[in-house]
């Protein structure tokens, strides 16, 4: 299993954040702070800036103009062993086991037998050690969004960045998925930052839920009720609607 002995996560700082290519201005001066161990989402129409302001976080771009900080360092900095991301692609390497997928997640260095055993640890946590030896084309779509979340978890990181990972998963695959991301995080112990187009999954897994539009927060909806949340909930749809209401006015 993953080590839970370490942190509850990083803390993520923006202040004045802006991102532009050419005139097009994707984010204003944006201010947001994102507490150790919480689990934010990030949700708006197409176009809002939502993956943007995700590859910024997690150091795949620069801004503009402001600053970011990520567990006390900048996001490039952070992003060599404090930070990982999960794409709604797997990516996985066909020619490699499920397995050494996982170990792509570590530095090359290190004892094999230690690697190997990491690797092994996170496919337990994610629930997939029986897969260990397996090829990636055998394995369904759900069993490769395993492979990916454990390959992200397995070097320990104090923040998840989530690029939309379920969008490709049935409806009940997806559900699976969002159940064990949130187990993991209790168990593990890190931030997560979700970017979606499904309100529903923000609401469903989030301590907060935060809506993008032209370039700024445009709303800010603090989800208190504890988990597991019923997947049929007054309280939840009523959040939902609050929500959708915020993105379509």
């Amino acid at each position: 299993m993953l080590d839970n002995s370490s942190t509850i996560g990083a803390a993520v700082s923006l202040r004045g954040v802006e991102k532009r290519f050419g005139a097009n201005a994707v984010l204003s001066g944006l201010h947001l702070d994102i507490r150790p161990g919480e689990f934010l989402s990030i949700v708006g129409k197409s176009g809002c800036g939502k993956s943007t302001l995700l590859r910024l976080i997690a150091g795949l771009d620069q801004p503009s103009g402001g600053e970011i900080e990520v567990g006390g360092e900048t996001p490039e900095a952070a992003a060599r062993d404090q930070v990982r991301i999960m794409f709604q692609e797997p990516r996985l390497l066909p020619w490699a086991t499920v397995q050494d997928n996982v170990r792509l997640g570590l530095p090359e260095e290190g004892v094999p037998a230690v690697l190997n055993g990491r690797a092994l640890g996170a496919l337990q946590a994610v629930q997939l050690e029986a897969k260990a030896d397996a090829w990636p084309a055998s394995l369904s779509g759900g069993q490769k969004s395993r492979v990916a979340l454990a390959r992200a978890l397995v070097s320990q990181p104090k923040l998840l960045a989530l690029d939309e990972p379920l969008g490709a998963l049935d409806a009940l695959t997806r559900i699976v998925m969002q159940d064990l991301i949130l187990q993991v995080k209790r168990d593990v112990g890190f931030t997560a930052i979700l970017v979606t187009h499904d309100v529903a999954e923000a609401v469903a897994m989030s301590d907060r839920v935060i809506v993008l539009d032209g370039g700024r927060i445009a709303h800010e909806e603090m989800i208190t009720l504890p988990h597991p949340r019923p997947k049929a909930s007054a309280e939840l749809a009523a959040v939902e609607a609050r929500i959708l209401g915020a993105i379509f006015r």
